[in-house]
């Protein structure tokens, strides 16, 4: 197990950790969560002994293999996936072991060594790598190309599959789906649940944090508290726990105002000079309660554009590309005011291709795209935090975009984005990328777009920004074009999703969970046979086969829908017993004194029941997925 005990913990003059105790047992998958800057890199530097504790002790037993994500790749000459194979130390190890007894001719060694090899299933060894690569958006050609060749956001997914590829006893993500696509990061939530080890995630994703975790890290105040469930159930938990302890440091304060308005009214009274000084001793001895502080420290909003023309912006025919390559084509499409779109398409489909195309930032090779006059578009990408001046404050780069603007005016703007104080005018090159996004987001904000475009807003945000994001945007009456892989951003803040595909755009009819069932159908439609495959087949054989499959298909069937039934009535069970923990748990009775023991056992059930239902939830999908994919096939 992972203990920490009574750490603290300073980088620089700035403390992180302060006393902080954490226990975390063999397979738990925790979410790590906490503000931007709180230090939950540093906690990562810690475990992978970059960083020692000023005081108290961090303990991991010393034979547990740790994998991480390197935040840098040379430009090797190597494959992809001899890069990715490179992430299994112990399989690396053993081959050069084997190629030096091959070289000394020792029998004897080279009988040990494949035994070992075959122990770590080192054959499948390449299999496996091209799975992970797979899943991770790698086709066959892209795993034989050198790592030089990718780009930075491809190099990251290289660096998260040589991290997979470990046969680790601890893995430790931080923001792992940054760089990836919709479709990859729900990938990644299938892989991590199956993974064996311990994992620790920092991430900003609600969702992907629902999806994967067991427990919860929270990490503020200078400490850390584990919770029991997923990111929603931790919300909860920790919603009560706060509300709990406003009431008891009311409480508190009650007690300490009764203790020093006796001493201030006795302690001159020679009668009640003892009396006086024993409430003395007992003000000083009293461990003091906090008060809660649950403010966003983000308040913002769009106001309203001065101008809505209609439509925006239409597209006739547009194609668009990057030289004599052409990316997207027969692109015709209208953005009215007021439209919420979001973008769907695997990563390379065209989705930021698109979204430069509508920015202006690239134009059209054929077709015509019409503007309005009076069109005022905000455009937030990833290489904008590239734009922002360095060695320039985020007051400097506001008074440089409103110069008329009163200094005290772009002060209280700023603080709306957590910028106060020394922060307003400290230079922007040390900000971490999630101070430099909000940055960018405020200069948007500032300028009253009547179209939006986002792509990948909410990289390096943290979850309090999200929300505040989100619900800004909620209130924005512009327009609005999304690509995010967040799929509480794209739930909460469009209407309508335009699917990029082969080559193309178009409006499509669903919301998250259609575009993801017909990736599913893609995919299985993708693995049948050509039609060429049944040619001099006569019409009589043709029926035997397909009766024969026909049967083949409802033999694999049958014991997948007895599971799915078997897991209906397991996931109904657990729900009766969650809705009676959650009554229980919301219910005031749970927090009276005599009940005190039912509800620290009805909280670690609910949690229990929690993960449990999550798990048999997982699996009702996989086999409805595989039901589905036999479907296609018929």
């Amino acid at each position: 197990m992972i203990q920490l005990k009574n750490l603290s913990l300073r980088r620089g003059l700035k403390t992180l950790l302060s006393d902080a105790n954490l226990t975390l047992n063999p397979g738990y998958k925790a979410g790590v969560v906490g503000a931007n800057g709180a230090g939950k890199s540093s906690l990562f530097s810690l475990l992978m002994q970059e960083l020692h504790a000023d005081t108290g002790s961090a303990d991991i037993p010393p034979n547990w293999v740790i994998a991480h994500v390197a935040q840098e790749t040379p430009a090797l000459t190597v494959s992809a996936l001899e890069f990715v194979l490179d992430g299994d130390r112990e399989l690396r190890e053993l081959q050069r072991q084997l190629l030096a007894a091959e070289s000394a001719d020792d029998g004897v060694r080279i009988g040990h060594l494949h035994d070992d090899l075959s122990r770590i299933d080192a054959y499948s060894a390449a299999s496996r790598g091209a799975r992970l690569l797979t899943g991770l958006g790698f086709d066959t050609d892209a795993q034989t190309r050198p790592v030089a060749s990718f780009s930075g956001g491809w190099r990251m997914r290289l660096n998260l599959a040589q991290a997979l590829m470990c046969r680790s006893d601890l893995l430790l993500l931080d923001e792992p789906t940054n760089h990836l696509d919709l479709e990859t990061v729900l990938w990644l939530e299938d892989w991590l649940q199956g993974y064996p080890g311990t994992l620790l995630i920092i991430s900003h994703d609600r969702d992907f944090l629902d999806a994967v975790c067991s427990h919860i890290v929270d990490f503020s105040n200078q400490t850390l508290t584990l919770y029991t469930g997923n990111y929603s159930q931790f919300e909860v938990m920790r919603a009560e726990r706060l509300s709990r302890q406003q009431s008891e440091y009311d409480k508190q304060q009650r007690q300490i105002a009764h203790l020093e308005s006796f001493i201030t009214r006795f302690k001159a009274k020679a009668s009640k000079a003892r009396q006086a000084q024993s409430r003395v001793k007992a003000l000083e001895k009293l461990e003091r309660i906090t008060a809660v502080q649950v403010d966003s420290p983000f308040d913002f909003h769009f106001e309203t554009p001065d101008k809505m023309p209609n439509p925006l912006l239409s597209l006739d025919s547009v194609r668009v590309g990057y030289g004599d390559v052409t990316i997207l084509s027969q692109l015709t499409l209208s953005i009215e005011a007021g439209s919420r779109i979001g973008l769907l398409g695997v990563n390379g489909a065209g989705k930021s291709t698109l979204v430069k195309l509508l920015s202006g930032d690239l134009a059209p090779a054929g077709g015509q795209m019409v503007t309005a006059q009076t069109l005022k578009i905000g455009y937030f990408a990833q290489h904008q935090l590239e734009t922002l001046r360095e060695d320039d404050s985020p007051l400097a780069h506001m008074t440089r975009l409103a110069p008329t603007a009163r200094e005290q005016e772009l002060r209280t703007y700023l603080g709306g984005f957590n910028f106060r104080n020394d922060t307003v005018s400290d230079p922007v090159g040390p900000m971490s990328g999630g101070e430099k996004a909000r940055l960018a987001l405020a200069l948007i904000v500032w300028q009253k777009p009547n179209l939006l475009l986002l792509d990948e807003p909410t990289n390096h945000l943290d979850l309090e920004m999200r929300h505040a994001l989100t619900m800004a945007l909620q209130d924005f009456s512009g327009a609005l074009v999304v690509v995010s892989h967040d799929r509480a951003l794209l739930e909460s803040t469009t209407d309508t999703f335009w699917l990029i595909a082969d080559g193309s755009a178009r409006p499509f009819d669903g919301d998250l969970e259609d575009y993801r069932q017909w990736r599913l159908e893609q995919l299985a439609l993708a693995g049948k046979p050509s039609s060429g495959d049944a040619q001099g087949v006569n019409r009589k054989e043709q029926k035997r086969l397909e009766a024969e499959t026909r049967q083949r298909l409802a033999r694999a069937r049958k014991p997948l829908e007895q599971q799915l039934a078997r897991l209906d009535k397991e996931l109904a069970a657990l729900g009766e017993e969650k809705a009676v923990l959650d009554a229980f748990l919301s219910s005031g009775e749970a927090y009276a004194a005599e009940n005190r023991a039912r509800l620290a056992d009805s909280v670690r059930q609910q949690g229990e029941v929690a993960s449990r239902l999550a798990q048999a939830e997982e699996r009702w999908l996989e086999v409805q997925e595989q039901i589905e994919a036999l479907d296609a096939r018929e």
